[in-house]
């Protein structure tokens, strides 16, 4: 990403939040990415998403799959950088899958993309879902991961920004009385 400064854009757009956050994990944080102030800007998500297929060239993945809704940007322009096809992967009665007519067959590589990874649930999730329909994964790439990021699989992350978060009944935020805000999208 030559040029291109992945932290100072973070902030310039007003993605990197401080207040009392819950995340969709459940879990409680001081710190929020607000992933679509990146993703809502073209001429942001390129330089990121070329920076991710840079990384998984080599491994030569014949597909690119997200998790919807966050995801579908990035994979998509990510794809598009490796001249590859991309789906996603979304809830149908609470569970991961395929939808709309979107398959995998067992030859496929597959790259997962995520945008930001805290718990890894989402990215978890899609690596069901893949290793369901035979394919092998190629690799995860992330913009930011916030926490652990082992998924047993190469993954490379632009930004490793480690933030705290807490269980709810150990969160120093509720217990001085901090109002809390909920701006996440998936809810565990």
């Amino acid at each position: 990403m030559s040029g291109f400064d992945l932290a100072k854009a973070l902030t310039e757009r007003g993605a990197l939040l401080d207040g009392h956050f819950r995340l969709s994990s459940g879990r409680h944080s001081d710190r929020f990415i607000q992933k679509f102030r990146i993703l809502e800007e073209p001429k942001v998500v390129e330089p990121v998403a070329r920076a991710i297929a840079d990384a998984f060239r080599v491994a030569r993945p014949s597909i690119v799959v997200s998790a919807a809704v966050g995801g579908i940007v990035l994979g998509y322009e990510v794809a598009r950088q490796l001249g590859l096809r991309a789906i996603f992967v979304e809830k149908v009665d609470g569970a991961a899958a395929l939808r709309r007519g979107f398959a995998l067959d067992p030859d496929d590589r597959v790259l997962i993309v995520e945008d930001v990874v805290t718990t890894g649930l989402s990215v978890r999730e899609v690596m069901e879902v893949v290793r369901a329909s035979g394919a092998g994964i190629a690799g995860v790439g992330a913009i930011v991961v916030r926490g652990s990021a082992d998924f047993g699989v190469p993954t490379h992350a632009l930004l490793d920004l480690p933030i705290v978060s807490y269980d709810p009944a150990e969160c120093p935020q509720c217990a001085d009385g901090v109002p809390i805000s909920d701006p996440g999208s998936r809810r565990a």
